[in-house]
């Protein structure tokens, strides 16, 4: 194809949960081409449920290494086949699915330094993996494994102020195994998704000696040294040289965490919030000086090696809502946004906590409803009843980012993306609770896009160079809801309201805190 010739580029790449996706990205930081491969529809023969097999005990989830291998070479074989001109590829780098593990068997780094061209990568690769299906994100089999790394270090709160949060189900990473495909050798683990791995001091970015030695013998060796985020790695393999027509010089920047990703592909800066309104609601933060707690995620900052950013996820989020929409306002939004409209900011002092499924912070079930007074009342009238939902939902998110040390500053800006972020009545709830404009983005695919902004930062010397400079011609997000006068002090009182009725209700689902 024609527009593909010619234009210098940076490749961004996402190996995400259920697909591996790819976009190229011009000098001019437009996005001229981009593909994927799903693995449930395109790779049958692996026979994955949303690019996962989860096994009979229901807490071990894997996935096949050679699926990714695979869903690689019939990208690259689609580009080729499209006309794509790999040789004007300055630079690439990639995210992955945050938490999986890939096991190397010893002489898989002479297999990788050695690739035929005449072969495909999964072809080749097949003896080079000690365990085929790997642990990913969602597996939850060593508990028993996590609640030791803790106690062997003090306890849950000495781990998380340690390595950024509390031990969770995971050992190695999807990024690493991903560039090292393009290296040719193996790559190291960049400091942002690193710092998932309860194995790295977040302070000084080394790894622990006291999680090292909790978890296996000689471990530090086969981690290799861990790499600032926007660090060459190296040049592309003279694989990708000879069978694509890569050129070179082409650069491979560290691949990292699909979360850390999105925070570049959505240009967050120091006190910015992205919130993600999906099926599950996500907040990312960017910290100057993180509080580490027992909830959410504290990683290194993948554009800035000073500083730090949060994650916080939210189970309750677009199917609460859809639930809510659904019994209440006749499965439609727009009536929906009526009740939003006609109610007041505040909701007359009724508060409201709705998680029909267990949630993750705080650990609440079920549905409760406080008047202005704190009592607990069984039903709300319909429209103070949704917009109850959605003040909780925005006072929750805010409540537990500052929990993790964030703070809005004179120059914050919500960044809104996911389903609900195309509901002008629902952003407006969410700027004024936390009295800051909300702004929404065209970026789609913000890990990929986000990749291919890192390869050009990395290719500008990094660290040297403000990403934000590297990233100043993208293109600007949009405003959608500026706060309401007055609404910070109509929900300052209510915000510390609201934390105090998550406690009383923890107390009496948990017992007092020990």
């Amino acid at each position: 194809m024609a527009e593909h010739t010619g234009r210098r580029c940076c490749l961004g790449w996402d190996f995400s949960t259920q697909q591996v996706k790819v976009v190229a990205v011009d000098a001019e930081l437009n996005v001229f081409y981009e593909d994927s491969v799903h693995f449930d529809r395109d790779l049958l023969e692996f026979g994955t449920q949303g690019g996962v097999h989860v096994h009979e005990d229901g807490l071990t989830v894997t996935s096949p290494v050679l699926m990714w291998v695979q869903a690689l070479d019939i990208i690259l074989e689609k580009m080729k086949a499209s006309g794509f001109d790999f040789s004007q590829v300055l630079a690439l780098s990639g995210a992955g699915q945050q938490h999986g593990s890939v096991y190397w068997k010893s002489g898989a780094s002479q297999v990788l330094a050695s690739l035929s061209p005449d072969l495909l990568l999964h072809e080749q690769l097949q003896a080079c993996f000690s365990i085929s299906d790997c642990p990913v994100w969602m597996d939850s089999s060593t508990t028993a494994q996590c609640r030791q790394l803790e106690a062997t270090v003090g306890g849950a709160q000495a781990l998380s102020c340690l390595t950024g949060s509390r031990a969770y189900e995971r050992i190695s990473l999807v990024s690493s195994f991903a560039a090292s495909l393009f290296l040719g050798s193996h790559s190291p683990i960049d400091y942002s998704d690193g710092s998932g791995m309860n194995l790295l001091r977040i302070q000084d970015k080394i790894w622990s000696q006291a999680c090292l030695g909790a978890c296996a013998p000689h471990l530090e060796e086969k981690l290799g040294l861990p790499v600032p985020s926007c660090s060459v790695v190296g040049a592309i393999s003279s694989y990708f040289v000879q069978r694509y027509g890569f050129p070179p010089g082409c650069k491979v920047v560290a691949f990292t965490g699909d979360n850390p990703a999105s925070l570049a592909g959505m240009r967050l800066e120091e006190g910015d919030i992205a919130v993600s309104l999906g099926t599950s609601d996500t907040l990312f933060l960017w910290l100057q000086e993180p509080t580490p707690t027992l909830e959410g995620h504290i990683f290194c900052n993948p554009v800035d090696p000073q500083h730090y950013m949060a994650l916080l996820c939210f189970k309750n989020g677009s199917l609460m809502r859809e639930k809510i929409r659904d019994e209440l306002a006749s499965s439609s939004w727009s009536e929906f946004s009526k009740a939003l409209q006609s109610t007041e900011m505040g909701n007359s002092g009724n508060l409201g906590f709705y998680f029909d499924v267990m949630e993750i912070t705080p650990e609440i079930i079920g549905r409760h409803r406080f008047s202005a007074e704190n009592h607990e009342v069984s039903a709300f009238p319909w429209d103070v009843e949704i917009r109850a939902l959605i003040e909780g939902q925005f006072m929750a998110k805010k409540i537990h980012a500052e929990g993790l040390g964030y703070r809005v500053m004179p120059k914050t800006k919500i960044l809104a993306t996911g389903g609900a972020s195309h509901n002008r009545d629902i952003l407006q709830v969410l700027a004024d609770v936390f009295g800051t404009p909300v702004y929404v983005t065209d970026t789609a695919n913000s890990a990929c896009v986000g990749s291919a902004y890192r390869a050009f930062h990395g290719l500008a010397a990094g660290t040297d160079v403000p990403f934000s400079e590297v990233v100043k011609l993208a293109p600007n997000p949009r405003l959608a809801a500026a706060p309401t006068p007055g609404a910070s002090q109509v929900y300052e009182a209510l915000l510390q309201r609201y934390a105090m009725l998550e406690q009383r209700i923890l107390t009496q689902t948990r017992g007092p805190p020990e």
